[in-house]
């Protein structure tokens, strides 16, 4: 058993590399916007633009992946996504313009997009039942953990010259090269392969992963939930999913534009306003990355002995509290620079110890088997666009009006959260899927 859990696990880690590219792609814009916008000129909605376009290809690739996956496979669209991340990771590094920049960021969205959703997947149709949840953990973790070494490698180059930005990107580089040799090391899906009549070859992998008696009740359980997974996207506005589904696009929606990815990416820029210099503003970053990553393993210990509605009610809390004392910093600068550090900080911490890893947790508790991968992959959708939008708009706001009014209306968003949560949100802690599911069916 042993032997098989240590293969569990190295697959699992190949597979969270993913996770990582997609947290370091979407945050090494971070360090890198100040110095790209005095090489190339950009205006604040250029700069916005700039940033947020990755998440267009986002849009793009989750939402293409689940399709393709289930033609191509699982293994194969990772090595595709793998691929994607390369071109774009050298791409990003050597533009002439700016316009050149935004395709390869676009073309970098698209493997974000495909890992966002494959990673988890594959992870979760590979791993034994009792350490499913554990190990599907490891991307959150392996995508906070992207977010901090991002802004350690942008504070790393931002001292070292008028290219250091292009540095930056071109890290992203060795990662997917790594993502790409070992994932040929790795086998395919064994769900992926029962569905396309490769039920020995799915036996020889579950087999490796547990033991034969626990590989054949895996593979009847998959033909069994193979047998079920026939709801089209139309079943998703059946009565008895409306509930499900508004509470998903709506948590999903709120994640964002509570302001998560306006400090994430442009976490320099707001230490700059504050009054920190470049390099220092820059350094905090990698603070707050690192705080990014602690608190998520907050969650992962907490999320099934306290609960999930619990939880994300006292960090919405948390966060809007937070975004009340940032906006206040910025507004009436009395206290020292180094208090902004310490709020940003906790509102990082309210988020990632919930709202950042809990939002995927419910998402993916609250729908039915058959209609699931069309539920979460609609409203994944949703949550980048959303995401886009703040992203787009955040410098917009901070330049025309001032830093704060965006703070404070993020904190508005949080009120609206801490409402939707309390009112809408039923507790899934310690319920089997079968359990929520006769809930929705019983009140509809």
């Amino acid at each position: 058993m042993k032997k098989a859990a240590l293969y569990v696990l190295s697959v699992t880690l190949v597979a969270a590399i993913g996770g990582l590219i997609f947290g370091f792609d979407t945050a090494i814009v971070a360090g890198a916007t100040r110095y790209m916008k005095e090489q190339f000129s950009l205006n604040s909605l250029q700069e916005g633009w700039a940033v947020s376009v990755v998440l267009i290809g986002c849009m793009f690739g989750s939402g293409l992946a689940g399709r393709i996956s289930d033609r191509i496979g699982r293994r194969r669209l990772m090595l595709v996504s793998a691929v994607l991340f390369l071109v774009s990771a050298v791409g990003c590094a050597l533009p002439r313009t700016i316009t050149e920049f935004v395709v390869f960021r676009f073309i970098g969205g698209l493997g974000i997009g495909a890992a966002a959703v494959l990673s988890p997947l594959y992870i979760a149709e590979i791993a034994p039942a009792r350490v499913r949840g554990a190990l599907v953990s490891v991307n959150q973790l392996a995508i906070v953990t992207g977010i901090m070494l991002a802004y350690f490698v942008n504070w790393i180059f931002a001292g070292t010259g008028p290219a250091n930005w292009r540095w930056m990107f071109g890290m992203g580089a060795i990662p997917s090269v790594f993502f790409f040799l070992l994932l040929l090391r790795v086998p395919e899906s064994p769900r992926w392969l029962v569905k396309n009549g490769r039920e020995d070859e799915a036996r020889t992998v579950l087999t490796r992963a547990d033991s034969a008696e626990a590989a054949a009740a895996g593979i009847r359980d998959i033909k069994d939930t193979l047998a079920l997974e026939e709801g089209s996207f139309r079943e998703l506005f059946h009565p008895a999913l409306r509930r499900p589904l508004l509470i998903a696009i709506v948590l999903a929606v709120f994640q964002q534009i509570t302001g998560i990815n306006a400090i994430l990416y442009y976490a320099p820029r707001i230490f700059e306003g504050a009054g920190f210099a470049r390099m220092s503003a820059i350094g905090q970053s990698a603070i707050v990355g690192l705080c990014n990553m602690l608190f998520t393993l907050v969650a992962i210990v907490l999320a099934d002995k306290v609960g999930r509605r619990p939880l994300l009610l006292v960090a919405t809390g948390g966060m809007g509290v937070s975004l009340v004392l940032l906006g206040a910093a910025f507004k009436f600068p009395l206290l020292p620079a180094s208090t902004l550090l310490f709020v940003i900080l906790l509102y990082i911490a309210f988020f990632s110890s919930a709202m950042g890893p809990l939002v995927w947790v419910v998402m993916a508790e609250i729908f039915p088997i058959k209609v699931r991968g069309s539920a979460m992959g609609l409203a994944t959708l949703i949550l980048w666009f959303a995401d886009f939008v703040v992203t787009l708009t955040f410098p917009v706001i901070s330049d025309r009006f001032h830093p704060s009014a965006a703070f404070w209306l993020y904190a508005a968003m949080c009120v609206l959260d801490l409402a939707f949560i309390w009112f809408f949100l039923p507790e899934t802690k310690g319920k089997t899927l079968e359990e929520i599911e006769r809930r929705w069916l019983n009140a509809a």
